[in-house]
């Protein structure tokens, strides 16, 4: 602690866990500075995965499913994730293999580009399923 004092410094703890606990004599200010621009500059190197979906009903038609996972596909090329929401509507959320079949027929269609993150689970009246793309 008089070291510190008459250097004009702080006394900081490093590793309080240690035994014994380590303590340093720096300027505190400026510690706390540069290891917040450190953080600051590792969130802005970092990947951020961004999230595309895809909805379908238990009515679609091929024509339309196929339009779907076609664009599903060009996502996942481009190393975005794909998520495959089937939204229920009235009496359709008696028949959740409906959906469920067709969730299988989507991850089919694309496994030669994606693996299934998340296996389809029913969310409210919602059926979702994550798809991430293959490494």
């Amino acid at each position: 602690m008089n070291t510190a004092r008459e250097a004009g410094l702080d006394l900081v703890e490093v590793a309080p866990n240690a035994n014994p606990p380590v303590c340093r004599v720096m300027d505190y200010g400026k510690f706390v500075y540069e290891k917040t621009r450190r953080e600051r500059e590792a969130r802005k190197h970092q990947k951020q995965v961004e999230i595309k979906t895809i909805k379908l009903t238990p009515k679609i038609t091929d024509f339309h499913r196929d339009l779907r996972v076609r664009r599903a596909r060009e996502w996942l090329g481009e190393g975005k994730k794909v998520k495959v929401v089937v939204r229920f509507r009235g009496r359709e959320i008696t028949y959740p293999e409906i959906a469920q079949e067709m969730m299988d027929s989507v991850a089919k269609d694309l496994e030669e580009i994606a693996t299934v993150e998340q296996r389809p689970n029913m969310e409210g009246w919602s059926m979702v399923m994550m798809l991430a793309p293959n490494s």
